[in-house]
């Protein structure tokens, strides 16, 4: 009869291939754990990397506004200066022909007449006063109308108006309304 070999080596054979499969598969867990962690502290590098960077750009954006906050100041500051230095230089210029003008004034009143208010807002100019009669206001107007500082002198309003000031006085109030022509726009050197 055949020998028949009943020994359990498939058993064993299948046993150990279970083993092998196991140390198979925790060596792939082990591997694939390995990679996820790795790949997990990877990108978490690469997040801190980027906020490093993210935060150092809000730090220079931060800097850089300050220095932008700092360069309008600084313009706005030139823009007042140079202002400045626009009415100085004005002025400057406006010297003789202020002193011109205001000669002019005390030239064109005559005597019974008293100013009382004189306002220059360049070029315009507005004088308020009081005559001894009307007749004196006539000829401070027409004073004002030949010199050659004050153009275009007008009375303002309802013209002379009749005041009583003491008990055997009148008084003739006026107010008039005239251009200085030293002033005048597109005029450089006045009238020297």
């Amino acid at each position: 009869m055949a020998h028949i070999n009943l020994l359990p080596w498939r058993e064993e054979r299948r046993q150990e291939r279970e083993r092998n499969f196991r140390v198979i598969m925790l060596l792939t867990a082990i591997i694939a754990g390995a990679g996820v962690f790795s790949a997990h502290a990877y990108v978490n590098d690469r997040i801190d990397y980027q906020q490093d960077r993210n935060d150092r750009l809000q730090e220079e954006i931060a800097r850089l506004d300050r220095q932008i906050e700092e360069i309008k100041e600084l313009k706005e500051t030139k823009e007042r200066l140079i202002a400045r230095m626009d009415v100085i230089q004005n002025l400057q210029k406006n010297r003789p022909n202020i002193v011109h003008l205001f000669d002019e004034m005390v030239r064109t009143v005559p005597e019974g007449i008293r100013l009382d208010n004189i306002k220059f807002d360049e070029p315009k100019l507005t004088f308020t006063g009081e005559g001894e009669s009307a007749a004196r206001v006539a000829d401070y107007l027409r004073n004002l109308d030949a010199s050659e500082v004050i153009d275009k002198p007008a009375l303002v309003g309802e013209g002379i108006k009749a005041r009583s000031a003491e008990q055997f006085t009148k008084l003739y109030g006026f107010t008039i309304n005239g251009r200085a022509t030293l002033f005048a726009e597109g005029d450089s050197e006045g009238g020297e």
